[in-house]
């Protein structure tokens, strides 16, 4: 079925006028003019047989307030109507290669200066998840962020890690030290006996590794915890 036949509104993306088409206004007004249905349906390419590229670009967007096609895995988008192999792929190939981007070949690197700087950076993302994620920032020996990984997407109460889960990346970036941040969907910020547990054994693995352990950090819809600051950590320099 061609998208002529499939409609938003009423009116098939074909069957719009050229001025309002995502691609054709792309063209003419350039990318940060569009919405981000509009960015997205780009991706997606064509809809379904009951909806338009926009309906369902609309409706992912939608999901957890957008956080969804953050973190889901691809067969997690597979369980979408009207997300088939293709569109799951092409949605979680553009996320990781924006992040690479964004953070691996910056001409002006994301310095942090403190956990603050790490928390703001990464609230948007995991901060407001309904369940736990956990994020490696890797860093240079100027405090530089040079990546930020995706380790564990876990259930409602924990994110179960390991320490060569956490460490893979950072290794082959040759990173001096990392931030290790995880949200709390119940919002309550304070450290589980499990997340000290962990933290201690990745800290431990880290001085093996030669890769620090600066920080751990919990956030929650726009608040964090660090242990760090909190002295559960001991400060490290590079």
């Amino acid at each position: 079925m061609t998208e002529t036949r499939l409609y938003q509104n009423g009116i098939g993306i074909k069957d719009m006028p050229g001025h309002q088409r995502p691609r054709e206004r792309m063209l003419i007004y350039g990318p940060k003019r569009l919405t981000d249905s509009e960015l997205l349906a780009i991706l997606l390419g064509s809809g379904s047989s009951s909806e338009s590229a926009l309906t369902l670009a609309g409706r992912l967007l939608g999901m957890n307030e957008g956080s969804f096609i953050l973190d889901a895995e691809v067969d997690e988008l597979l369980e979408v109507k009207g997300i088939g192999v293709a569109k799951a792929c092409v949605i979680k190939a553009a996320i990781e290669l924006a992040l690479r981007l964004r953070y691996e070949r910056a001409s002006v690197r994301y310095v942090i200066k403190g956990p603050k700087d790490a928390a703001d950076m990464l609230q948007s993302e995991i901060g407001f998840l309904d369940r736990e994620a956990v994020r490696a920032v890797s860093l240079n020996s100027a405090n530089e962020v040079i990546a930020v990984d995706s380790v564990s997407l876990g259930g409602l109460a924990s994110a179960p890690v390991h320490p060569r889960e956490i460490y893979k990346a950072p290794l082959k970036r040759s990173a001096a030290g990392i931030i290790l941040l995880h949200n709390h969907p119940s919002g309550d910020l304070k450290p589980s006996a499990r997340d000290l547990e962990e933290t201690r054994r990745l800290a431990e693995a880290g001085e093996i590794l030669g890769v620090k352990l600066f920080d751990h950090i919990i956030v929650s819809h726009g608040r964090y915890y660090s242990m760090l600051e909190d002295g559960k950590i001991p400060r490290v320099t590079v």
